[in-house]
């Protein structure tokens, strides 16, 4: 074994969306999880750095690293089962950063570390998350996770009936 440095490369899924909207108004689409049940679920977001986060049901746990409104947010992203105490995959970071352009906002959202075999997955579901969080800024209906799933499914290469475990 060598004391010297391991270099590796993590995956991560990043997407840079324009939003109709301002930062202001993004924000708290982003940070009020009434405004987006189909997403959050019975969620919950402390608003502060150290904060707890509780999404979909428990199923995703973390916790407030950066809390700057209205310009970024980021926390960590813990994937649970219904009977799980401790999560069997690895803590990740979801970050939001809001910036404005032209008449609107950039929404630049970045999760990583993701592990391989949930890459495309990944990239679908935040696909999904973001054209709600657009339409629910620009007041169009936000449909169900589902009719996203399935419009985006063939797009990431996601078999939405054997979805990697």
């Amino acid at each position: 074994m060598s004391h010297d440095a391991h270099f590796t490369h993590a995956h991560m899924v990043r997407f840079d969306w324009p939003l109709a909207a301002a930062p202001a108004k993004v924000w708290a689409v982003l940070t009020d999880f009434t405004r987006l049940p189909a997403w959050y679920g019975d969620g919950v977001l402390e608003g502060r750095v150290g904060g707890t986060v509780r999404l979909m049901g428990n199923h995703i746990r973390g916790t407030v690293t950066q809390w700057q409104p209205p310009r970024k947010l980021s926390y960590s992203w813990n994937v649970f089962g219904s009977s799980d105490e401790s999560s069997p995959y690895p803590e990740s970071y979801l970050t939001l950063e809001l910036g404005p352009q032209d008449s609107g906002t950039l929404l630049t959202l970045t999760h990583l570390p993701v592990l391989e075999q949930f890459v495309k997955v990944n990239a679908m579901g935040w696909h999904i998350y973001l054209d709600m969080v657009e339409a629910a800024v620009t007041g169009k209906p936000v449909e169900a996770r589902g009719v996203y799933m399935k419009r985006h499914a063939e797009r990431y290469g996601v078999d939405l009936d054997n979805l990697p475990r």
